[in-house]
């Protein structure tokens, strides 16, 4: 690995876009099979909420039966591959399409803080499915919560509750081996191309000596973004493209450190070209 350099990035790291896939021609894009095509589409969100629903029983169960570390592992790896499931559904149908395999190369590294923009709702389960060792941050309500939080609690992801305690648990995590998936904006995207930056990324990282990868998420869909209802069918199909972006070390400064990662996002984002036909 080349040395960093002083402003904190190591060289060039903007991976150049992998090949694009090509998505299945979505015919129900059609107008009129657009009733049959919010219908399938409803029925992969229902599909995904009863899969997450017997993950947590799941875990529940398990949760006083596996020690805290195989408890930390068996549970990301099920919601990674109950997520990378939903990816593969969602493909076959060519309503939704995600091209994240620039993610596989980071998925056994170690020690790694993983941000992103955060475009749309979606962006945690792209982002999940090819990392198997990352925790996410969550709120600490849904944490606790009997039927959402158990799978979280066993794959003992990061609550919000304060910042220095979800600073003390990321923490802790990356020097155990695992990855931390932040999103730095705090809530999804409001205006173009980034939110401001609310997260404690730079002091994370300084705390741990944990590197940083920027992945930038593109997509040209309005789907599950901010302000857009679940019920409501976007233009189709819904592609999102998933790009690595520069690695950054940790810096002495964290908040010179947050303020020229916002920048480096700013200039990075883009929009997804128009859908393969």
């Amino acid at each position: 690995m080349r040395s960093v350099e002083p402003d904190g990035l190591r060289g060039d790291m903007t991976a150049p876009p992998l090949p694009p896939e090509r998505p299945p021609r979505p015919l129900m894009a059609r107008a009129g099979l657009r009733p049959l095509a919010w219908l399938l589409l409803q029925g992969l969100l229902l599909g995904l909420g009863l899969a997450s629903l017997a993950g947590n029983l799941l875990a529940l169960l398990l949760l006083p039966l596996l020690s805290r570390e195989r408890g930390r592992d068996f549970g990301r790896r099920m919601i990674s591959r109950g997520y990378a499931v939903f990816w593969r559904a969602a493909r076959a149908s060519g309503l939704l399409q995600m091209d994240a395999r620039a993610l596989d190369a980071l998925a056994d590294e170690p020690g790694l803080i993983v941000v992103a923009n955060h475009p749309s709702l979606l962006d945690a389960l792209m982002l999940v499915a090819h990392l198997p060792r990352s925790a996410c941050v969550m709120k600490a309500s849904l944490v606790r919560n009997p039927l959402l939080g158990p799978g979280a609690r066993l794959a003992r992801y990061i609550r919000n509750d304060s910042t220095f305690g979800m600073v003390r648990l990321a923490v802790e995590d990356l020097r155990a081996g695992g990855q931390l998936v932040l999103f730095p904006e705090g809530t999804r995207t409001t205006r173009w191309p980034i939110g401001p930056f609310h997260s404690a990324v730079g002091l994370i990282a300084k705390r741990a000596g944990a590197p940083v990868q920027a992945v930038f998420i593109d997509t040209d869909s309005p789907y599950l973004g901010k302000g857009w209802p679940l019920w409501r069918l976007p233009p189709l199909p819904i592609v999102f493209t998933v790009r690595l972006g520069r690695r950054f070390a940790p810096a002495d400064d964290p908040a010179a450190f947050q303020a020229g990662l916002e920048a480096y996002f700013c200039a990075g984002v883009q929009r997804t070209p128009g859908p393969v036909r």
